[in-house]
């Protein structure tokens, strides 16, 4: 056997090995959510929210990769129809204890459709014949105005499937004719251990760490031809063990970046039009 195919060898079986320690990190470890982490996350937040605050404040841009620095090129890329993902990042030097969030931004060209109509959808799915990905079941528990409590059942796939009891409070905005936004923030999150048909719970913040924290903010502006909607995800998770961590993150990331590419691709495939 030559020294390049003892490399290559050597290289797919500490792959393999490699890849089956973090598939068993992932099926049977437990975590905690500590108080230092909430600490840290809910700083996190207020950075995020801060900044949010001040962008809304410009009325000349809207969007939150408007204030990018290839915004112009953005915006004429998703005037063009493309589903535009980027990585992002706010409270620089905030460490999470025990934690990782991820936080992702992605916008996308909804054809054919109004503000209202779009609104309308996506306050009421099911009237309007919207299945969000990933949403197995939703369900209103209380609306007031301009602000709703939700249910809903998540699925979520990274480096294995889990599934979820949530809830959340939404809220939604109108800045003008052609402006709108939403902020959606996750009062529970518990893991389903998935044992038999019934709904049994991991204890909320002692499970397999997969989705401590979820935060999402939408913005949606009216252009011609439809409405641009982008949807800015924050999110807590454990923190991977350091020794794992070259070889998950990738996996991690590169599925982050497809979970919300998938949100935008199906609100743009099944809500065009209407």
């Amino acid at each position: 056997m030559t020294r390049e195919l003892i490399v290559r060898h050597v290289s797919i079986v500490l792959l393999v090995s490699g890849w089956a320690n973090v598939m068993a990190v992932a099926r049977a470890s437990g975590a905690e959510l500590t108080g230092p982490a909430i600490s840290a996350w809910d700083r996190y937040v207020a950075a995020t929210e801060a900044r949010r605050t001040r962008e809304l404040a410009d009325e000349s841009r809207f969007l939150a990769l408007d204030f990018g620095e290839r915004a112009a090129e953005t915006r004429r890329a998703l005037l063009r129809g493309e589903l535009v993902v980027v990585e992002a990042g706010d409270g620089e030097g905030i460490r999470i204890p025990g934690g990782t969030i991820h936080h992702w931004r992605a916008a996308v060209l909804v054809r054919g459709i109004t503000l209202d109509r779009l609104l309308a959808a996506l306050r009421d799915p099911d009237e309007h014949g919207y299945a969000p990905p990933g949403v197995l079941e939703r369900r209103l528990l209380h609306r007031e105005d301009h602000r709703e409590r939700v249910f809903l059942r998540l699925r979520r796939q990274e480096i294995v499937t889990a599934v979820f009891n949530t809830e959340h409070i939404v809220e939604f905005w109108r800045h003008a004719r052609t402006r709108a936004e939403s902020r959606s923030v996750a009062t529970r999150i518990a893991e389903l251990t998935g044992e038999g048909d019934e709904d049994h719970e991991r204890p909320v913040g002692r499970d397999r760490g997969f989705l401590w924290r979820l935060n999402s903010y939408w913005r949606y502006e009216a252009v011609r031809g439809g409405v641009l909607v982008e949807l800015e995800s924050v999110t807590l998770s454990r923190s991977m063990p350091g020794v794992l961590r070259p070889l998950a993150q990738p996996i991690v990331t590169r599925i982050a970046r497809e979970s919300i590419a998938t949100t935008l691709a199906g609100i743009r495939d099944q809500l065009g039009g209407m």
